[in-house]
Protein backbone atom coordinates (compact mmCIF):
# COMPACT_ATOMS: atom_id res chain seq x y z
CA UNK A 1 0.00 0.00 0.00
CA UNK A 2 1.67 3.22 -1.18
CA UNK A 3 1.09 6.65 0.38
CA UNK A 4 2.59 10.11 -0.03
CA UNK A 5 2.91 10.51 3.75
CA UNK A 6 6.42 9.95 5.10
CA UNK A 7 7.19 6.77 6.99
CA UNK A 8 8.89 8.93 9.61
CA UNK A 9 7.44 12.40 10.12
CA UNK A 10 10.36 13.80 12.11
CA UNK A 11 12.57 14.93 9.19
CA UNK A 12 9.71 16.54 7.27
CA UNK A 13 8.45 18.19 10.45
CA UNK A 14 11.89 19.71 11.06
CA UNK A 15 12.08 20.93 7.45
CA UNK A 16 8.64 22.49 7.75
CA UNK A 17 9.68 24.42 10.85
CA UNK A 18 12.80 25.57 9.03
CA UNK A 19 10.72 26.77 6.06
CA UNK A 20 8.48 28.86 8.31
CA UNK A 21 11.49 30.33 10.15
CA UNK A 22 13.20 31.14 6.84
CA UNK A 23 10.13 32.94 5.53
CA UNK A 24 9.83 34.97 8.73
CA UNK A 25 13.50 35.93 8.33
CA UNK A 26 12.81 36.89 4.72
CA UNK A 27 9.90 39.13 5.69
CA UNK A 28 11.81 40.67 8.57
CA UNK A 29 14.79 41.63 6.39
CA UNK A 30 13.01 42.72 3.19
CA UNK A 31 14.27 46.28 3.43
CA UNK A 32 17.90 45.13 3.45
CA UNK A 33 17.77 43.71 -0.06
CA UNK A 34 16.93 44.90 -3.56
CA UNK A 35 13.32 45.39 -4.53
CA UNK A 36 13.76 43.20 -7.60
CA UNK A 37 16.56 41.50 -9.45
CA UNK A 38 16.52 39.80 -12.82
CA UNK A 39 16.85 36.03 -12.78
CA UNK A 40 20.14 35.05 -14.47
CA UNK A 41 19.83 32.93 -17.59
CA UNK A 42 21.92 30.04 -16.17
CA UNK A 43 19.43 29.70 -13.33
CA UNK A 44 16.51 29.79 -15.77
CA UNK A 45 18.16 26.91 -17.59
CA UNK A 46 18.51 25.04 -14.31
CA UNK A 47 14.73 25.19 -13.93
CA UNK A 48 14.07 23.78 -17.41
CA UNK A 49 14.07 20.09 -16.63
CA UNK A 50 12.24 17.07 -17.95
CA UNK A 51 9.29 15.73 -15.97
CA UNK A 52 10.79 14.15 -12.82
CA UNK A 53 10.05 10.42 -12.82
CA UNK A 54 11.74 9.52 -9.57
CA UNK A 55 11.68 11.04 -6.10
CA UNK A 56 13.92 13.72 -4.63
CA UNK A 57 14.33 14.62 -1.00
CA UNK A 58 12.10 17.47 0.22
CA UNK A 59 15.24 19.16 1.59
CA UNK A 60 16.89 19.14 -1.85
CA UNK A 61 13.80 20.58 -3.51
CA UNK A 62 13.62 23.28 -0.85
CA UNK A 63 17.25 24.16 -1.48
CA UNK A 64 16.33 24.70 -5.12
CA UNK A 65 13.49 26.98 -4.04
CA UNK A 66 15.92 29.05 -2.01
CA UNK A 67 18.43 29.20 -4.86
CA UNK A 68 16.16 29.58 -7.88
CA UNK A 69 12.94 31.19 -6.69
CA UNK A 70 13.19 33.21 -3.49
CA UNK A 71 15.77 35.81 -4.65
CA UNK A 72 13.94 36.49 -7.93
CA UNK A 73 10.31 37.03 -6.98
CA UNK A 74 8.13 39.93 -8.15
CA UNK A 75 9.30 42.22 -5.37
CA UNK A 76 5.86 43.38 -4.22
CA UNK A 77 6.66 42.46 -0.62
CA UNK A 78 9.33 45.18 -0.56
CA UNK A 79 8.35 48.63 0.77
CA UNK A 80 9.72 50.34 -2.36
CA UNK A 81 7.66 48.31 -4.80
CA UNK A 82 5.36 50.96 -6.26
CA UNK A 83 4.91 49.80 -9.83
CA UNK A 84 1.55 48.11 -9.84
CA UNK A 85 -1.32 47.88 -7.39
CA UNK A 86 -0.04 44.72 -5.72
CA UNK A 87 -0.53 44.26 -2.01
CA UNK A 88 2.36 43.43 0.30
CA UNK A 89 0.79 40.40 1.94
CA UNK A 90 1.08 39.86 5.69
CA UNK A 91 2.65 37.23 7.96
CA UNK A 92 -0.65 36.08 9.45
CA UNK A 93 -2.05 35.57 5.97
CA UNK A 94 1.05 33.57 5.08
CA UNK A 95 0.39 31.21 7.98
CA UNK A 96 -3.25 30.96 6.91
CA UNK A 97 -2.11 29.73 3.49
CA UNK A 98 -0.14 27.00 5.25
CA UNK A 99 -3.17 26.00 7.32
CA UNK A 100 -5.46 26.01 4.28
CA UNK A 101 -3.02 23.82 2.40
CA UNK A 102 -2.96 21.40 5.30
CA UNK A 103 -6.75 21.09 5.29
CA UNK A 104 -6.90 20.80 1.48
CA UNK A 105 -10.61 21.65 1.53
CA UNK A 106 -12.64 21.90 -1.68
CA UNK A 107 -14.98 24.87 -1.33
CA UNK A 108 -17.11 24.09 -4.33
CA UNK A 109 -19.90 22.88 -2.09
CA UNK A 110 -21.24 20.59 0.63
CA UNK A 111 -21.66 21.24 4.32
CA UNK A 112 -18.39 21.96 6.13
CA UNK A 113 -16.75 24.70 8.17
CA UNK A 114 -14.47 26.17 5.45
CA UNK A 115 -17.56 27.20 3.45
CA UNK A 116 -18.96 28.87 6.55
CA UNK A 117 -15.71 30.84 6.76
CA UNK A 118 -16.21 32.04 3.18
CA UNK A 119 -19.83 32.97 3.89
CA UNK A 120 -18.62 35.03 6.83
CA UNK A 121 -16.04 36.79 4.65
CA UNK A 122 -18.74 37.63 2.10
CA UNK A 123 -20.96 38.97 4.88
CA UNK A 124 -18.10 41.20 6.03
CA UNK A 125 -17.55 42.40 2.44
CA UNK A 126 -21.25 43.24 2.12
CA UNK A 127 -21.13 45.16 5.41
CA UNK A 128 -18.07 47.09 4.25
CA UNK A 129 -19.86 48.12 1.04
CA UNK A 130 -23.13 49.01 2.74
CA UNK A 131 -25.00 46.15 1.04
CA UNK A 132 -27.96 44.37 2.66
CA UNK A 133 -27.36 41.35 4.88
CA UNK A 134 -29.01 39.11 2.28
CA UNK A 135 -26.43 39.97 -0.40
CA UNK A 136 -24.52 37.07 -1.91
CA UNK A 137 -21.00 36.71 -3.19
CA UNK A 138 -18.08 34.44 -3.81
CA UNK A 139 -14.28 34.59 -3.66
CA UNK A 140 -12.40 34.21 -6.94
CA UNK A 141 -8.86 34.61 -8.22
CA UNK A 142 -9.15 38.36 -8.71
CA UNK A 143 -11.23 41.27 -9.95
CA UNK A 144 -10.82 40.18 -13.58
CA UNK A 145 -12.97 37.11 -12.90
CA UNK A 146 -15.16 39.04 -10.46
CA UNK A 147 -15.95 41.56 -13.22
CA UNK A 148 -16.74 38.72 -15.61
CA UNK A 149 -19.22 37.36 -13.06
CA UNK A 150 -20.73 40.84 -12.76
CA UNK A 151 -21.22 41.00 -16.54
CA UNK A 152 -22.79 37.53 -16.62
CA UNK A 153 -25.18 38.24 -13.75
CA UNK A 154 -26.22 41.54 -15.36
CA UNK A 155 -26.71 39.73 -18.68
CA UNK A 156 -28.91 37.10 -17.03
CA UNK A 157 -30.87 39.80 -15.18
CA UNK A 158 -31.56 41.55 -18.49
CA UNK A 159 -32.43 38.53 -20.63
CA UNK A 160 -33.72 36.18 -17.94
CA UNK A 161 -32.19 32.90 -16.72
CA UNK A 162 -33.32 31.16 -19.92
CA UNK A 163 -30.27 32.71 -21.61
CA UNK A 164 -28.31 29.83 -20.09
CA UNK A 165 -30.15 27.47 -22.44
CA UNK A 166 -31.00 29.57 -25.47
CA UNK A 167 -27.96 31.84 -25.69
CA UNK A 168 -27.79 35.51 -26.55
CA UNK A 169 -29.51 35.33 -29.91
CA UNK A 170 -30.06 38.79 -31.40
CA UNK A 171 -30.26 40.49 -28.02
CA UNK A 172 -28.08 43.49 -29.03
CA UNK A 173 -26.96 44.02 -25.43
CA UNK A 174 -24.61 46.96 -24.87
CA UNK A 175 -22.66 48.05 -21.78
CA UNK A 176 -20.87 51.21 -20.67
CA UNK A 177 -17.73 52.01 -18.73
CA UNK A 178 -15.05 54.68 -18.44
CA UNK A 179 -12.40 55.07 -21.11
CA UNK A 180 -9.96 54.71 -18.18
CA UNK A 181 -11.43 51.38 -17.03
CA UNK A 182 -9.29 48.28 -16.60
CA UNK A 183 -8.70 46.10 -19.65
CA UNK A 184 -10.40 43.16 -17.95
CA UNK A 185 -13.81 44.70 -18.68
CA UNK A 186 -13.48 44.49 -22.48
CA UNK A 187 -12.17 40.96 -21.98
CA UNK A 188 -15.17 40.11 -19.82
CA UNK A 189 -17.44 41.22 -22.66
CA UNK A 190 -15.49 38.97 -25.01
CA UNK A 191 -15.74 35.97 -22.71
CA UNK A 192 -19.45 36.59 -22.14
CA UNK A 193 -19.98 36.23 -25.89
CA UNK A 194 -21.03 39.86 -26.33
CA UNK A 195 -17.84 41.13 -27.95
CA UNK A 196 -15.81 44.16 -26.97
CA UNK A 197 -17.59 46.31 -29.55
CA UNK A 198 -20.67 46.07 -27.33
CA UNK A 199 -18.80 47.91 -24.57
CA UNK A 200 -19.04 51.68 -24.95
CA UNK A 201 -15.92 53.40 -23.59
CA UNK A 202 -17.19 56.73 -22.26
CA UNK A 203 -14.77 59.72 -22.27
CA UNK A 204 -13.38 61.05 -18.98
CA UNK A 205 -13.25 64.54 -17.51
CA UNK A 206 -10.06 66.27 -16.42
CA UNK A 207 -10.16 64.35 -13.12
CA UNK A 208 -10.18 60.99 -14.89
CA UNK A 209 -13.87 60.27 -14.12
CA UNK A 210 -16.48 59.02 -16.55
CA UNK A 211 -18.38 61.95 -18.04
CA UNK A 212 -22.06 61.67 -17.18
CA UNK A 213 -23.15 63.88 -20.08
CA UNK A 214 -21.35 61.60 -22.52
CA UNK A 215 -22.84 58.52 -20.85
CA UNK A 216 -26.37 59.94 -21.05
CA UNK A 217 -25.96 60.83 -24.72
CA UNK A 218 -24.54 57.41 -25.63
CA UNK A 219 -27.33 55.50 -23.90
CA UNK A 220 -29.90 57.64 -25.70
CA UNK A 221 -28.24 57.01 -29.07
CA UNK A 222 -28.11 53.27 -28.45
CA UNK A 223 -31.78 53.08 -27.52
CA UNK A 224 -32.76 55.00 -30.67
CA UNK A 225 -30.70 52.54 -32.74
CA UNK A 226 -32.45 49.53 -31.19
CA UNK A 227 -29.67 48.39 -28.86
CA UNK A 228 -30.40 47.17 -25.35
CA UNK A 229 -28.37 48.85 -22.57
CA UNK A 230 -27.91 46.32 -19.77
CA UNK A 231 -24.85 47.32 -17.73
CA UNK A 232 -23.01 50.42 -16.52
CA UNK A 233 -19.65 49.69 -14.88
CA UNK A 234 -18.36 52.48 -12.68
CA UNK A 235 -14.78 52.48 -11.42
CA UNK A 236 -13.50 53.07 -7.90
CA UNK A 237 -9.80 53.58 -8.53
CA UNK A 238 -8.84 53.67 -12.21
CA UNK A 239 -5.79 51.70 -13.21
CA UNK A 240 -3.65 54.61 -14.43
CA UNK A 241 -4.30 57.46 -11.99
CA UNK A 242 -6.65 56.04 -9.33
CA UNK A 243 -9.68 58.20 -10.19
CA UNK A 244 -13.09 57.41 -8.69
CA UNK A 245 -16.19 57.87 -10.84
CA UNK A 246 -19.15 59.86 -9.51
CA UNK A 247 -20.89 56.71 -8.29
CA UNK A 248 -23.91 58.50 -6.82
CA UNK A 249 -24.82 60.19 -10.09
CA UNK A 250 -24.21 56.97 -12.02
CA UNK A 251 -26.47 55.13 -9.55
CA UNK A 252 -29.20 57.75 -10.08
CA UNK A 253 -28.92 57.40 -13.85
CA UNK A 254 -28.83 53.59 -13.80
CA UNK A 255 -31.92 53.49 -11.60
CA UNK A 256 -33.79 55.87 -13.89
CA UNK A 257 -32.79 53.90 -17.00
CA UNK A 258 -33.32 50.48 -15.33
CA UNK A 259 -29.75 49.39 -16.13
CA UNK A 260 -27.63 47.12 -13.92
CA UNK A 261 -25.06 49.18 -12.01
CA UNK A 262 -21.75 47.39 -11.40
CA UNK A 263 -18.63 48.84 -9.77
CA UNK A 264 -15.07 47.74 -10.48
CA UNK A 265 -13.48 48.55 -7.13
CA UNK A 266 -10.40 46.37 -7.61
CA UNK A 267 -8.36 48.27 -5.03
CA UNK A 268 -10.48 51.34 -4.31
CA UNK A 269 -13.37 49.50 -2.63
CA UNK A 270 -11.18 48.91 0.45
CA UNK A 271 -11.15 52.70 0.94
CA UNK A 272 -14.63 52.17 2.41
CA UNK A 273 -12.84 51.08 5.62
CA UNK A 274 -11.10 54.47 6.00
CA UNK A 275 -13.43 57.16 7.44
CA UNK A 276 -11.75 60.02 5.53
CA UNK A 277 -11.79 58.10 2.24
CA UNK A 278 -15.26 56.61 2.49
CA UNK A 279 -17.02 59.74 1.11
CA UNK A 280 -15.10 59.30 -2.16
CA UNK A 281 -17.03 56.05 -2.66
CA UNK A 282 -20.48 57.54 -2.02
CA UNK A 283 -22.95 55.63 -4.17
CA UNK A 284 -21.12 52.30 -4.10
CA UNK A 285 -23.69 51.06 -1.59
CA UNK A 286 -26.34 51.46 -4.30
CA UNK A 287 -24.59 49.23 -6.83
CA UNK A 288 -26.14 45.97 -7.97
CA UNK A 289 -22.73 44.30 -7.82
CA UNK A 290 -19.19 45.19 -6.80
CA UNK A 291 -15.93 43.48 -7.71
CA UNK A 292 -12.75 44.03 -5.71
CA UNK A 293 -9.58 42.37 -4.41
CA UNK A 294 -8.60 41.57 -0.85
CA UNK A 295 -5.05 40.96 -2.12
CA UNK A 296 -4.45 44.62 -2.90
CA UNK A 297 -5.09 47.25 -0.21
CA UNK A 298 -6.35 44.69 2.31
CA UNK A 299 -2.86 43.08 2.14
CA UNK A 300 -4.16 39.49 1.96
CA UNK A 301 -1.71 37.13 0.21
CA UNK A 302 -2.52 36.34 -3.41
CA UNK A 303 -5.00 35.42 -4.66
CA UNK A 304 -8.24 36.72 -3.12
CA UNK A 305 -10.70 38.47 -5.42
CA UNK A 306 -14.35 39.01 -4.48
CA UNK A 307 -17.71 39.68 -6.12
CA UNK A 308 -20.70 40.79 -4.04
CA UNK A 309 -24.21 40.89 -5.54
CA UNK A 310 -27.08 42.80 -3.97
CA UNK A 311 -29.82 40.39 -5.11
CA UNK A 312 -28.67 36.87 -4.27
CA UNK A 313 -31.39 35.32 -6.43
CA UNK A 314 -29.87 36.92 -9.55
CA UNK A 315 -26.50 35.32 -8.87
CA UNK A 316 -28.02 31.88 -8.25
CA UNK A 317 -30.11 32.18 -11.43
CA UNK A 318 -26.91 32.81 -13.37
CA UNK A 319 -24.75 30.01 -11.96
CA UNK A 320 -26.94 27.56 -10.02
CA UNK A 321 -25.64 24.02 -10.55
CA UNK A 322 -28.16 21.36 -11.61
CA UNK A 323 -26.02 18.25 -12.17
CA UNK A 324 -27.25 15.06 -10.47
CA UNK A 325 -23.97 14.51 -8.67
CA UNK A 326 -24.40 17.95 -7.05
CA UNK A 327 -27.83 17.13 -5.65
CA UNK A 328 -28.57 18.68 -2.25
CA UNK A 329 -29.79 16.48 0.57
CA UNK A 330 -31.64 17.24 3.79
CA UNK A 331 -29.01 15.49 5.89
CA UNK A 332 -25.33 14.65 5.77
CA UNK A 333 -22.39 16.16 3.93
CA UNK A 334 -24.47 17.00 0.83
CA UNK A 335 -26.57 19.49 2.80
CA UNK A 336 -25.95 23.17 3.30
CA UNK A 337 -28.25 24.99 0.90
CA UNK A 338 -26.70 27.34 -1.66
CA UNK A 339 -23.14 26.26 -2.41
CA UNK A 340 -20.34 28.44 -3.79
CA UNK A 341 -20.56 26.58 -7.12
CA UNK A 342 -24.05 28.11 -7.43
CA UNK A 343 -22.53 31.60 -7.34
CA UNK A 344 -19.70 31.41 -9.86
CA UNK A 345 -18.11 29.25 -12.56
CA UNK A 346 -15.77 27.20 -10.35
CA UNK A 347 -16.57 23.83 -8.80
CA UNK A 348 -13.08 22.98 -7.57
CA UNK A 349 -12.12 25.84 -5.29
CA UNK A 350 -9.35 26.23 -2.72
CA UNK A 351 -9.75 27.56 0.80
CA UNK A 352 -8.66 31.12 -0.05
CA UNK A 353 -11.25 32.43 2.41
CA UNK A 354 -9.11 31.41 5.40
CA UNK A 355 -6.36 33.95 4.71
CA UNK A 356 -8.98 36.71 4.34
CA UNK A 357 -10.79 35.66 7.51
CA UNK A 358 -7.57 35.45 9.54
CA UNK A 359 -6.21 38.75 8.21
CA UNK A 360 -9.39 40.64 9.07
CA UNK A 361 -9.78 38.82 12.38
CA UNK A 362 -6.22 39.49 13.57
CA UNK A 363 -5.69 43.06 12.34
CA UNK A 364 -9.27 44.34 12.27
CA UNK A 365 -11.03 46.32 9.58
CA UNK A 366 -10.08 49.66 11.15
CA UNK A 367 -6.39 48.89 10.84
CA UNK A 368 -6.80 47.81 7.21
CA UNK A 369 -8.60 51.11 6.58
CA UNK A 370 -5.75 52.96 8.26
CA UNK A 371 -3.29 51.27 5.87
CA UNK A 372 -5.32 52.58 2.91
CA UNK A 373 -5.35 56.06 4.46
CA UNK A 374 -1.61 55.87 5.06
CA UNK A 375 -1.00 55.04 1.39
CA UNK A 376 -3.08 58.02 0.29
CA UNK A 377 -1.29 60.33 2.70
CA UNK A 378 2.07 59.19 1.33
CA UNK A 379 0.82 59.80 -2.22
CA UNK A 380 -0.17 63.33 -1.25
CA UNK A 381 3.32 63.96 0.14
CA UNK A 382 4.91 62.51 -2.98
CA UNK A 383 2.77 64.73 -5.21
CA UNK A 384 3.72 67.79 -3.15
CA UNK A 385 7.41 66.95 -3.48
CA UNK A 386 7.03 66.46 -7.24
CA UNK A 387 5.32 69.84 -7.51
CA UNK A 388 8.22 71.49 -5.66
CA UNK A 389 10.90 70.01 -7.94
CA UNK A 390 11.61 72.06 -11.10
CA UNK A 391 13.04 68.94 -12.75
CA UNK A 392 9.76 67.06 -12.36
CA UNK A 393 6.26 67.48 -13.75
CA UNK A 394 3.12 65.92 -12.30
CA UNK A 395 0.84 64.63 -15.05
CA UNK A 396 -2.44 63.85 -13.27
CA UNK A 397 -4.44 64.72 -10.17
CA UNK A 398 -4.04 62.42 -7.17
CA UNK A 399 -7.39 60.97 -6.17
CA UNK A 400 -6.18 58.13 -3.95
CA UNK A 401 -2.74 56.51 -3.89
CA UNK A 402 -1.30 56.83 -7.41
CA UNK A 403 1.06 59.61 -8.53
CA UNK A 404 1.97 60.01 -12.21
CA UNK A 405 4.89 62.29 -13.05
CA UNK A 406 7.97 62.57 -15.24
CA UNK A 407 11.49 63.96 -15.31
CA UNK A 408 11.67 66.99 -17.64
CA UNK A 409 15.08 68.58 -16.99
CA UNK A 410 16.63 67.18 -20.15
CA UNK A 411 16.65 67.62 -23.91
CA UNK A 412 15.46 65.10 -26.45
CA UNK A 413 13.00 62.25 -26.15
CA UNK A 414 11.47 62.57 -22.67
CA UNK A 415 9.39 59.42 -23.10
CA UNK A 416 12.51 57.36 -23.74
CA UNK A 417 14.36 59.05 -20.89
CA UNK A 418 11.62 58.37 -18.35
CA UNK A 419 11.25 54.77 -19.49
CA UNK A 420 15.00 54.35 -18.98
CA UNK A 421 14.81 55.94 -15.53
CA UNK A 422 12.19 53.40 -14.48
CA UNK A 423 14.16 50.48 -15.91
CA UNK A 424 17.31 51.74 -14.19
CA UNK A 425 15.51 51.95 -10.85
CA UNK A 426 14.15 48.43 -11.24
CA UNK A 427 17.40 46.86 -12.39
CA UNK A 428 19.35 48.63 -9.65
CA UNK A 429 16.96 47.20 -7.08
CA UNK A 430 16.37 50.57 -5.43
CA UNK A 431 12.66 50.91 -6.28
CA UNK A 432 10.07 49.55 -8.69
CA UNK A 433 7.69 52.14 -10.08
CA UNK A 434 6.07 51.42 -13.45
CA UNK A 435 5.19 53.42 -16.54
CA UNK A 436 1.90 54.38 -18.13
CA UNK A 437 0.65 56.94 -20.63
CA UNK A 438 -1.15 60.07 -19.45
CA UNK A 439 -2.45 62.59 -21.99
CA UNK A 440 -0.22 61.11 -24.66
CA UNK A 441 3.08 61.18 -22.77
CA UNK A 442 4.91 58.47 -20.87
CA UNK A 443 4.63 58.82 -17.10
CA UNK A 444 6.47 57.35 -14.16
CA UNK A 445 3.66 55.78 -12.14
CA UNK A 446 4.08 55.30 -8.39
CA UNK A 447 1.26 53.27 -6.87
CA UNK A 448 1.59 53.18 -3.08
CA UNK A 449 -0.11 50.06 -1.75
CA UNK A 450 2.31 48.23 0.55
CA UNK A 451 1.70 48.58 4.29
CA UNK A 452 5.50 48.61 4.80
CA UNK A 453 6.10 51.74 2.73
CA UNK A 454 7.25 54.82 4.67
CA UNK A 455 7.94 58.44 3.80
CA UNK A 456 11.66 57.56 3.71
CA UNK A 457 10.96 55.02 0.95
CA UNK A 458 9.17 57.70 -1.06
CA UNK A 459 12.14 60.03 -0.69
CA UNK A 460 14.63 57.32 -1.68
CA UNK A 461 12.65 56.57 -4.84
CA UNK A 462 12.21 60.20 -5.84
CA UNK A 463 15.81 61.19 -5.11
CA UNK A 464 16.95 58.26 -7.25
CA UNK A 465 14.69 59.44 -10.09
CA UNK A 466 16.29 62.86 -9.93
CA UNK A 467 19.83 61.48 -9.72
CA UNK A 468 19.41 59.06 -12.61
CA UNK A 469 17.58 61.62 -14.73
CA UNK A 470 20.30 64.21 -14.28
CA UNK A 471 23.10 61.72 -14.88
CA UNK A 472 21.48 60.44 -18.05
CA UNK A 473 20.74 63.94 -19.28
CA UNK A 474 24.29 65.13 -18.65
CA UNK A 475 25.82 62.05 -20.24
CA UNK A 476 23.63 62.44 -23.32
CA UNK A 477 24.64 66.07 -23.71
CA UNK A 478 28.32 65.27 -23.17
CA UNK A 479 28.75 62.36 -25.56
CA UNK A 480 25.71 62.78 -27.80
CA UNK A 481 24.68 59.17 -27.38
CA UNK A 482 22.87 56.90 -24.98
CA UNK A 483 24.73 56.55 -21.67
CA UNK A 484 25.48 53.03 -20.50
CA UNK A 485 22.64 51.41 -18.61
CA UNK A 486 23.05 50.37 -15.01
CA UNK A 487 24.32 46.81 -14.78
CA UNK A 488 22.37 44.16 -12.98
CA UNK A 489 23.48 43.97 -9.38
CA UNK A 490 24.18 47.68 -8.96
CA UNK A 491 22.18 49.07 -6.09
CA UNK A 492 21.57 52.72 -5.32
CA UNK A 493 21.10 54.03 -1.86
CA UNK A 494 20.14 57.52 -0.74
CA UNK A 495 22.36 59.14 1.86
CA UNK A 496 21.55 58.43 5.49
CA UNK A 497 20.53 62.05 6.03
CA UNK A 498 16.90 60.90 5.94
CA UNK A 499 17.38 59.76 9.52
CA UNK A 500 14.59 57.17 9.35
CA UNK A 501 15.18 53.81 11.00
CA UNK A 502 13.42 52.26 8.04
CA UNK A 503 16.33 53.18 5.77
CA UNK A 504 18.83 50.96 7.54
CA UNK A 505 20.47 48.37 5.31
CA UNK A 506 23.72 47.20 3.76
CA UNK A 507 23.82 49.64 0.84
CA UNK A 508 26.59 52.27 1.25
CA UNK A 509 25.65 55.95 1.31
CA UNK A 510 27.67 58.91 0.09
CA UNK A 511 27.32 62.58 0.89
CA UNK A 512 23.85 64.04 1.38
CA UNK A 513 21.62 63.93 -1.66
CA UNK A 514 23.78 61.57 -3.72
CA UNK A 515 23.70 57.88 -4.45
CA UNK A 516 26.41 55.29 -4.19
CA UNK A 517 26.79 52.51 -6.74
CA UNK A 518 27.80 49.06 -5.60
CA UNK A 519 29.68 47.18 -8.35
CA UNK A 520 28.03 43.95 -9.53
Amino acid sequence: MDSLDPADWSDLRALGHRMVDDMFDHLQTLRDGPVWQKMPEPLRRDLRQRLPRGPSSPAAVYENFQRLVLPYDTGNLHPRFMGWVDGGGNPVGMLAVLLAGGLNANLGGRDHAPIEIERQVIAWAAEMLGFPDAASGVLVTGTSIANLIGVLVAQSASLGPSVRRTGLGDSRLVAYTSAAAHGCLPRAMEMAGLGRDALRMIPCDDQGRMRLDALTAQVARDRVQGARPFLIAGTAGTVDIGAVDDLTTIADFATCEKIWFHVDGAFGAIAALAPKLRPLLAGIERADSVAFDFHKWAQVPYDAGCIVVRDAARQVETFGAEAAYLRREQRGLAGGGVWPCDLGPDLSRGFRALKVWMTLSVYGADRIGAIAQQACDLATKLAARVDREPALERLAPVALNIVCFRFIAADGDLDRLNADIVADLQEAGVAAPSTTTVNGVLAIRAAIVNHRTTHADIEIMLNAVLEIGRNRGEAARAIKKEPPVIHRGQVYREASRLGDAGTSGPFPATSAGTLAAVPP
